[in-house]
């Protein structure tokens, strides 16, 4: 059984609204129309079959200037996966300092992403 989506391009700024026609039999995206690319046909079924998103947070920090250091993923997580991801993020404690795009997590959760601070943190 085929059914269609109306899907949103966000890889560039044309924002192309694309029809995407799923099998929901397999989850497949058999056709998407409207995409002036490439880029834009990978996103409709990259979102439909394995959607991802990028992770942005905070990470306690001891001894610093600052209470937390805001961290992010270096590339997007599986969407199922980013709730238990945000959970494990919660149990750290870094001590202070903590330099930029300093990696806190390697390959959180096997996805092959890693945690980075985009800040640095002094010690008090």
């Amino acid at each position: 059984m085929d059914d269609s989506r109306e899907i949103v391009c966000i890889v560039c700024p044309n924002g192309c609204r694309m029809n995407v026609v799923i099998n929901h039999d397999n989850n497949k995206v058999e056709m998407v129309e409207n995409a002036l690319c490439e880029k834009g046909k990978a996103y409709a079924r990259d979102e439909i079959q394995c959607p991802k998103r990028s992770l942005t947070s905070t990470v306690k920090v001891i001894d610093g200037v600052l209470p937390l250091v805001s961290v992010r993923s270096d590339k997007p997580l599986p969407k199922e996966k980013i709730r238990e991801a945000a959970v494990e993020l919660r149990k750290i404690e870094l001590q202070a300092p903590i330099i930029y795009h300093q990696v806190i997590v390697s390959n959180l959760l096997g996805t092959g992403a890693n945690i980075i601070a985009t800040k640095e943190v002094s010690k008090r």
